[in-house]
């Protein structure tokens, strides 16, 4: 009998710095699917605790096309390693992407890995890499995870060079303030490495393998705090200098020179941004570097949000105006066409211009012109009086009359403007997420894919499970927000959404300090939202509070649920 949970799971205590859930190998993949396993994630090289030795059982002979649960069915093994593997595999069911980590009901951390799993789900939260199942089966105990396939490892990044100052400032903020909620939780990473950062093609950032990852190896710290903190750390001075702050070379990095030791990034490389240099040295351990800049060293995530809140923002690169080519004179030119091209240096004739009309045929010709001139004002004058001397004798009543509104001087509607949709994201008020992977169906231009909302027992309002669901949208810059129309997988009664104005792809306040820009009702498969007045922002919330009763498809069973596509902003 499988053993599937989707409620709280005891762990280990995590309170202040005690040791929390057992942590886990980076080598998962989450969706960047060429990137086998290098094992250099050693120890050492991560500037971390140990890991306990491997379990005795072996790695379960699995293949490409084996089915678990009837539902995932194998693809690629990415990872094979201390008794456990990962594959990317396909949901069968719900037709998607995943990542599977298996390994045997047997092996001494199967139960860790079980908990930790349980425990990282819960969370539901977008910046994390989302745990989707946890399963005992049989002999087998898998965990499955979301796959992204438009995600790129900060390991690939760092190839190229270190990232922008504005691009590192934003991964290192997002990375930070992502952790604290963890730990705020009681949950902790401990193996937090380029390869378990993920950023997406949308420019946000994503943490995988929380909990997990460390579990599958069996690592563990006496204070995970400080640990995910230096890591962080670790993970700065890398973006930063393209060079990994300890002495052995790592995830593609070469390593500092064991004579100089753990130096400030801005004295490895030049033109690093000081504040950022700082920062990187304020969360490393680093034996009272800090001390000669009279910065504090920041302990826990919290305490590095905290600084990161302390720093001048960082704004992006200006863009770069390319200016355009100098204009081409072309050969047919207005007097020119049919003509011979002058060559360059060659003498053009100056043709002589006709002699005015002189001849008798002349002269005859300026006489009639003349008399057709005198003749077109004549008639002009007569008609001129005429119209003034009917004006005089027309009705006084004439004068009172009115236009109606379709008179041409009224002023023109303005037009119905498309905006363009650049990034979406889910956003998960509280509890875990809907389908944070099919927003982008949402504006593909394709009917036939949607993003869907869980199944509820009761309804139309999500309250009291959920506050409510959707999706945050970027338009590229501020725009007019006029109206939205969006199509409905599922009618009946019946459909509310909301539109809120927000600050980011990741709101930084609630609903409650959004502004409202319009709301409405619908009962068919389309839905119209108009704004009250016309607002001008970013990022719009599209938030679903009331959904219909649906029956039983090819995607769930029967209960109160919808399905989002076709979404267009106007403005």
């Amino acid at each position: 009998m499988a053993e599937r949970s989707t409620a709280a799971v005891d762990v280990a205590d995590n309170s202040g710095d005690e040791p929390l859930t057992a942590q886990a190998d980076q080598s998962t993949a989450d969706g960047v699917a060429k990137n086998r396993e290098r094992d250099t994630d050693s120890d050492e090289a991560q500037g971390s605790g140990g890991a306990e030795s491997p379990g005795k059982a072996s790695a379960p002979e699995l293949h490409s096309d084996h089915k678990l649960a009837r539902r995932y069915r194998l693809e690629d093994c990415v990872t094979r390693l201390d008794g456990f593997s990962s594959w990317r595999a396909v949901d069968e069911k719900l037709r998607r992407a995943v990542g599977v980590h298996v390994l045997p009901a047997d092996h001494t951390r199967a139960r860790s890995v079980l908990a930790a799993a349980r425990s990282s789900a819960l969370l539901g939260d977008p910046r994390f890499v989302q745990v989707l199942d946890a399963v005992e089966e049989n002999d087998l105990v898998y965990v499955v995870h979301e796959w992204l396939p438009d995600a790129t490892e900060l390991t690939t990044l760092l190839a190229s060079g270190p990232l922008e100052p504005h691009d590192a400032y934003q991964m290192v903020s997002q990375i930070a303030s992502a952790m604290a909620a963890a730990h705020r939780e009681g949950l902790a990473h401990l193996r937090l490495n380029p390869n378990a950062v993920l950023r997406t093609s949308t420019g946000q950032w994503r943490i995988r393998g929380l909990a997990v990852n460390a579990a599958l190896r069996g690592a563990s710290s006496d204070t995970p705090q400080r640990t995910d903190t230096e890591a962080i750390g670790a993970l700065l001075y890398a973006a930063l200098t393209q060079r990994w702050p300890y002495e052995n070379d790592a995830y593609g990095l070469s390593g500092l020179p064991k004579a100089i030791g753990l130096i400030a990034p801005d004295q490895v490389r030049a033109g690093i941004h000081r504040g950022l240099s700082e920062l990187a040295m304020r969360a490393l351990v680093n034996d009272g570097a800090t001390a000669s800049r009279h910065e504090s060293a920041c302990a826990t995530p919290e305490d590095l949000v905290k600084a990161i809140g302390e720093m001048p923002r960082i704004r992006p690169p200006e863009p770069a105006f390319t200016a355009p080519p100098e204009y081409q004179r072309t050969t047919y030119q207005q007097g020119s066409y049919g003509r011979p091209s002058v060559h360059p240096g060659a003498t053009q004739t100056v043709r002589t211009p006709p002699p005015p009309l002189q001849s008798r045929t002349g002269k005859a010709l300026k006489w009639a012109v003349s008399a057709l001139l005198i003749a077109a004002l004549g008639l002009g004058s007569w008609q001129l009086a005429d119209a003034l001397m009917d004006q005089g004798n027309s009705d006084d009543t004439n004068q009172t009359q009115t236009t109606d509104g379709d008179d041409s001087n009224s002023a023109a509607p303005k037009p119905v403007q498309q905006l363009k949709i650049k990034g979406s994201q889910e956003y998960v008020a509280s509890g875990s997420a809907q389908a944070p992977e099919d927003v982008g169906n949402t504006y593909d231009g394709d009917s036939s894919t949607f993003w869907r909302t869980k199944n509820y027992t009761e309804g139309p309002p999500l309250a009291p499970y959920k506050p409510g669901v959707g999706i945050v949208y970027d338009l590229g810059s501020a725009q007019d927000i006029s109206a939205a129309s969006i199509g409905l997988r599922y009618s009946g009664d019946h459909t509310t959404a909301k539109l809120y104005a927000t600050d980011s792809l990741s709101p930084s306040t609630g609903i409650s300090g959004m502004k409202e820009i319009g709301t409405a009702d619908a009962s068919g498969t389309s839905l119209t939202v108009k704004a009250s007045k016309t607002v001008k922002t970013q990022y719009v919330l599209l938030w679903i509070t009331a959904v219909p009763y649906a029956p039983t498809d090819g995607y769930s069973g029967a209960g109160y649920r919808q399905a989002i596509t076709d979404v267009k902003f106007t403005g």
